[in-house]
């Protein structure tokens, strides 16, 4: 049985017309309705480029075998990770020859090598003894997230290549980047005088297949900058990269699979028929660099699967996720909307509001309870806030920058610089800390117009953000509660969460020493908190601190990070944040540095309500419903009844609307439920004279589940139960 496809789509891909798998002919392309393109398929006579690349290939790479051939074979010990030792000789044994060895199976399954912890072709000779890892796209494990999103990393990099080939041959293209992503792959390229259209998709998916069943070796080969400058002379894109990326007098790695040869560090799969299903998802403009006033090119995306199953499960994933996509929800529900004249900025409409004002007293609610102070600081700040901050150096060109008073501002990326300045305003005594300081600010970021996409890559948006300034000797206990906390709000929701403790990269701030004590103090909590439950990801911690991410699973098993925890020692030290300890009774001129732990649970409130709305497919729970319950009178008699129950129900902060149309009564009972009104209370004769209410819920449409009457202050108190506990199930206890 094949494994289940991986989703790892976005929640905002825009949904893709299937295309078929394997050779696309012509009369099936229209079934697809996507017309066959009326370009050539290949370009005859192939671009002059690629003779000019292989003939300087080969060249380099016979005098690379010439170089392994004379390197000294060893006897070498190659140790797996359940402890099993294997023989091997150095410079001939690959990580392949070890698979092999252990299974067909495994060797066939394998995507990557680790060997001492680096990424290896499978094919390139281990050069000494070493611990090996052997990943599979799914990994044998199956709970290792990182290594999973390796090996898919790995997998979908090698297919960008197949689809680099496909764009050379059909277009004769200058190729510029070719990255895998969270969802597949894509590649950016520069076509001369030619959009990419749908009607291509089917050319490229035959080329690619036709790559794919030629099964060619992805082949590594280390050359000079020189070198490179000359083979890639013709793609400026190219070598703007070697002159910028590899320092003179050094050399890098390119890759070749067939025709194709890529400036690519790598690694790679071992040949093209590793890809058993290859489909091109969508194409779209964008500009070199992401700047706009570089040159225009064209992406073109696309997904692939080791066992064609997956791809067709993947298809009707992409099915299930447009029907929930949030901008549809969004429209058909009335929630948000997007205009020209504010690209990257939501139009909240009242129904959407109200789902936005009750995440924000959710959030607000349990910081009363919690001990978190709100503050609210300025939207715009001098340029030397940021300058201090580090953001300007690194950060500017994400930042809208104004010129007011002949100085620069900018308006705020983040509020942690603010919050440092809060902070600092007076003295601190460690009698007050921790100090856990909360604000929903609004944020503002310079986003790519390209990459603009609902309300998950917005230019404006507010975040549920908090720092905390607290003492060394209380990361351990705040780590606890913001557990604890992460525990309440998502369980609200339904969502399942994983965690990853990210430790100190090469370049980091402060000494090992407090490195090591506060990774310490993190991986015990998580060990106590969520033991065997939680990964190590080494060296990927911020250069200010290490760093806990949260991502959630939503209904479709996608992972989405909204949530992170990330002990920072910079800022303190860049602001000069100080507090007096207990030992400044002996000496007043000794301080401290706190340290900061900035925190986001929601993360951004648009992005959350995005993945909330597909999560729940528009069918909200009832305590964030934004339509909670409708009274529909039978007739119009009744019609003042019907008024008199929406205001007790209002008059307990429900939402409520009344169905006074001169619709049926099937007809207005079906606009209820397709507008996903949470409960319908239906109202008559028997109901007004026995002041009661027929309740309909809606998780009993297309159900035999019979509907009961209840007296109206039972329903009242019902809902506002319902209401005020925030339960996930939509039912009356």
């Amino acid at each position: 049985m094949s494994a289940p496809a991986l989703h790892p789509v976005e929640s905002t891909a825009d949904p893709a017309p299937a295309p078929p798998v394997g050779v696309p002919k012509a009369d099936k392309a229209k079934k697809d309705g996507r017309a066959a393109s009326s370009s050539p398929l290949e370009l005859s006579p192939p671009p002059e480029y690629f003779d000019h690349r292989i003939k300087m290939f080969d060249r380099l790479k016979a005098e690379h075998d010439e170089f392994l051939k004379n390197q000294p074979r060893q006897e070498i010990n190659v140790t797996l990770p359940d402890g099993a030792v294997k023989a091997g000789t150095s410079w001939q044994t690959s990580p392949l020859d070890i698979a092999k060895e252990i299974s067909k199976g495994l060797a066939d399954r394998v995507v990557i090598a680790k060997v001492d912890g680096e990424l290896w072709d499978l094919e390139r000779p281990l050069e000494g003894s070493c611990k090996l890892e052997l990943l599979d796209f799914e990994h044998p494990e199956g709970k290792s997230k990182i290594a999973t999103y390796i090996c898919k990393k790995v997998f979908w990099h090698s297919s960008a290549h197949v689809l680099g080939e496909a764009a050379e041959k059909h277009y004769g293209c200058h190729l510029c980047l070719g990255p895998p992503t969270d969802e597949g792959f894509f590649y950016e390229m520069a076509i001369q005088d030619r959009p990419v259209l749908p009607a291509d998709y089917p050319g490229l998916e035959t080329l690619a297949n036709g790559a794919m069943k030629e099964k060619q070796k992805f082949e590594r080969l280390v050359m000079k900058k020189e070198d490179l400058l000359e083979m890639f002379a013709y793609n400026k894109y190219k070598k703007h990269f070697i002159e910028t990326k590899v320092p003179d007098g050094t050399s890098t790695t390119v890759y070749r699979c067939g025709p194709m040869i890529d400036l690519c560090i790598g690694p790679h799969i071992p040949h093209t028929g590793r890809i058993k299903a290859f489909m091109v998802t969508k194409s779209s403009a964008s500009y070199w660099l992401n700047d706009s006033s570089n040159d225009s090119l064209q992406r073109i995306y696309g997904i692939s699967f080791p066992d064609s199953k997956q791809l067709k499960e993947y298809k009707n994933f992409l099915a299930e996720a447009a029907k929930r996509d949030h901008r549809k929800i969004g429209k058909e529900q009335e929630l948000f909307f997007w205009h020209d004249l504010s690209p990257g900025s939501t139009f909240f409409l009242p129904h959407g509001t109200r789902i936005y004002n009750k995440l924000v007293e959710l959030m607000k609610d349990e910081y009363h309870k919690r001990g978190y102070s709100e503050v609210v600081s300025p939207n715009m700040y001098n340029s030397k806030l940021w300058e201090q901050s580090g953001h300007w150096q690194h950060y500017k060109d994400d930042m809208f920058v104004l010129d007011v008073d002949k100085e620069k501002f900018a308006l705020k990326p983040m509020n942690c610089p603010g919050h440092c300045l809060i902070f600092d305003a007076r003295d601190r005594s460690y009698k007050e800390l921790p100090i856990r300081m909360a604000e929903f600010g609004v944020i503002h970021r310079n986003e790519a117009s390209g990459a603009l996409s609902g309300l998950t890559r917005v230019r404006r948006f507010v975040q549920d953000d908090t720092h905390i300034f607290c003492m060394p000797s209380q990361i351990e206990s705040e780590m606890e509660n913001l557990f604890d906390f992460l525990e309440n709000i998502y369980g609200l929701f339904g969502f399942k969460f994983k965690l990853v403790l990210s430790t100190r990269p090469e370049t980091f701030l402060g000494s090992v020493e407090t490195w090591d004590h506060a990774e310490k103090q993190l991986s015990d909590v998580l060990e106590r908190k969520y033991p065997g439950k939680w990964e190590l990801n080494p060296g990927d911690g911020a250069f200010y601190g290490p760093k806990i991410d949260i991502t959630i699973q939503d209904a479709l098993n996608r992972s989405h990070q909204c949530a992170t925890i990330q002990l920072d020692f910079q800022l303190p030290e860049r602001f000069k944040l100080k507090y007096r300890g207990p030992e400044a009774h002996d000496d007043p001129e000794k301080v401290t540095r706190p340290v900061m732990i900035h925190r986001a649970i929601l993360g951004s409130l648009e992005r959350f309500i995005a993945i909330l709305t597909e999560h729940t497919a528009g069918k909200w729970p009832f305590w964030v419903s934004p339509r909670q319950i409708l009274v529909v009178p039978v007739a119009a008699p009744f019609s003042n009844y019907a008024s008199e129950v929406a205001q007790k129900l209002r008059e307990q902060g429900l939402f409520v609307d009344v169905d006074n149309t001169d619709n049926t009564l099937p007809k207005k009972i079906r606009n209820g439920e397709i507008a996903q009104y949470n409960f319908l209370l239906v109202v008559g004769e028997e109901e007004m004279n026995s002041r009661s209410v027929n309740v309909r819920n809606r998780e009993d449409v297309g159900t035999k589940t019979r509907s009961g009457v209840i007296p109206l202050d039972d329903v009242v108190a019902k809902l506002s139960s319902l209401n005020r506990e925030r339960r996930l199930e939509n039912k009356l206890l």
